[in-house]
C-alpha cells in the first residue's frame, strides 16, 4: 500500500507514520529521516543538501524529490511505503506522481490526519521545544494552509480524513479503518 500522510504541524503524523509502517509492513519514508541519512552518509545528494541548509537556505524541491525517488526506488519499498512529510506542494505531488508513474504505480490513499488549530498549539507547546512558541506554531500553520492544504483538492478521490484527537492507538485504528475503506472502495 502505498500512502501519503497529510495534516498540519503537530498533527501526530509522525506518530502515526510509524505505527501504520509496522502494521502494513512497508517503509516509513520520512522527509527528515532523508536528509538526515544522505548528510551523514554524504551521498551527492546530502552533500547539496547541506550546502543550502548551511547558507540558512531552504533545500530545493528538486533535492528533495530526488531523495524521494532514490529512496521509494529501493527494494523494500517495492510493495509500498507510508510518506511523511512529502510532497508538501503541489509541484511536489506533480514530481512523485511522475516518479510513481516511471515505477509503474500509483498512490493507494492520502490520510489527512483533521486536528483543530488550538490543539495543535497546545500539543506543540506541551512538547516543550525551545523553538515551539505560540507565534512560530501559528506562522508554521499558515504555512501549512497555504503551501500544503492546496493538495487535499489535488489528491481528491484518494483524500480520507482521519479524526486526529484522541490516544495514539485510537487514531491509529481509525487510520486502518480508512485505509481499509479506502482499498475496497478507492
Amino acid at each position: 500500500m502505498r500512502v501519503v500522510l497529510l495534516g498540519p504541524p503537530g498533527a501526530g503524523k509522525g506518530t502515526q507514520a510509524v505505527l501504520l509502517s509496522e502494521k502494513l509492513g512497508v517503509p516509513h519514508i520520512s522527509t527528515g529521516d532523508l536528509f538526515r541519512a544522505n548528510i551523514s552518509e554524504q551521498t551527492p545528494l546530502g552533500l547539496e543538501a547541506q550546502r543550502y541548509m548551511d547558507a540558512g537556505e531552504l533545500v530545493p524541491s528538486d533535492v528533495t524529490n530526488r531523495m524521494v525517488r532514490s529512496r521509494v526506488g529501493e527494494p523494500d519499498a517495492a510493495r509500498g511505503f507510508v510518506l511523511d512529510g512529502y510532497p508538501r506542494t503541489v509541484d511536489q505531488a506533480d514530481a512523485l506522481a511522475k516518479i510513481l508513474d516511471e515505477l509503474g504505480s500509483g498512490l493507494d490513499a492520502v490520510l489527512c490526519f483533521v486536528v483543530s488549530e488550538d490543539t495543535v498549539v497546545e500539543r506543540m507547546l506541551s512538547r516543550g521545544r525551545s523553538d515551539d512558541n505560540e507565534e512560530t506554531i501559528r506562522t508554521r500553520l499558515r504555512v501549512y494552509r497555504d503551501e500544503t492544504e492546496p493538495l487535499l483538492k489535488y489528491y481528491d478521490g484518494l483524500v480520507v480524513s482521519v479524526d486526529g484527537i484522541g490516544e495514539v492507538d485510537e487514531v491509529n485504528a481509525r487510520a486502518l479503518e480508512a485505509l481499509g475503506r479506502n482499498a475496497t472502495t478507492g
